[in-house]
């Protein structure tokens, strides 16, 4: 789970891609408001907006985003329990808005799938770097599912492939995205899984800490 505190700066866009598509879930009017003009502020395309959990599920379903912005407390169907149906059916990263930071909170929020929550008030700075990383991630993690079939394994790899991303981080200046595609380019390139080129970083970089 990402913060909004963490210092980790918004990916520049590039002018010829297309735009990022956004659902705002949000009981408030006000802060929906605030939300959906800060996204669009940064180049994001708001196609669907929603008041409550049963909403931003069908919503998601039949938009299918590249992100969802969600409160946590709504009305129908609470914002972690509507992240866990659309993390299960796999159809967008969540990043949850929460006046509340305690940690059975935020474990929740995580257990559910989302990648990333924002505790209010926040501001722009707090939310679009949250928003990039929950992208990110997200891509990151369909990227590992799509190689390895067995649950067991997935999450073995994940933990090996998070591994090496901090050695990569930490020994060689890289950033978290720049790491995971450097791990990813580098199986395709040598035709080796991205565990076994995140276990040879493991070994090479990191002196074969575990």
């Amino acid at each position: 789970m990402t913060t909004a505190g963490e210092a980790i700066e918004p990916e520049v866009v590039p002018a010829d891609r297309p735009k990022r598509r956004a659902l705002v879930v949000e009981d408030e009017a006000l802060i929906r408001m605030d939300v959906v003009e800060t996204l669009r502020d940064a180049g994001y395309d708001v196609v669907g907006e929603a008041g409550d959990g049963e909403q931003a599920v069908a919503l998601a379903t039949e938009l299918k985003p590249d992100i969802v912005v969600m409160d946590v407390k709504m009305p129908v169907l609470d914002g972690i329990s509507a992240a866990e149906r659309i993390g299960k059916a796999h159809l967008a990263p969540v990043v949850l808005l929460t006046a509340f930071s305690q940690t059975e909170l935020v474990e929740r929020a995580r257990d559910a799938g989302a990648m990333a929550y924002v505790v209010k008030p926040f501001s722009p700075a707090d939310l679009l770097p949250a928003v990039e990383i929950a992208i990110s991630r997200y891509a990151q993690i369909t990227a590992l599912e799509a190689e390895v079939a067995d649950m067991a394994d997935r999450f073995e790899t994940r933990k090996r492939v998070d591994r090496a991303k901090g050695l990569l981080m930490s020994k060689m200046g890289l950033s978290e995205p720049e790491s995971f595609r450097w791990i990813q380019k580098t199986s395709m390139d040598r035709r080796l899984t991205m565990r076994e080129v995140a276990d040879a970083v493991i070994e090479q970089v990191g002196g074969g800490a575990s």
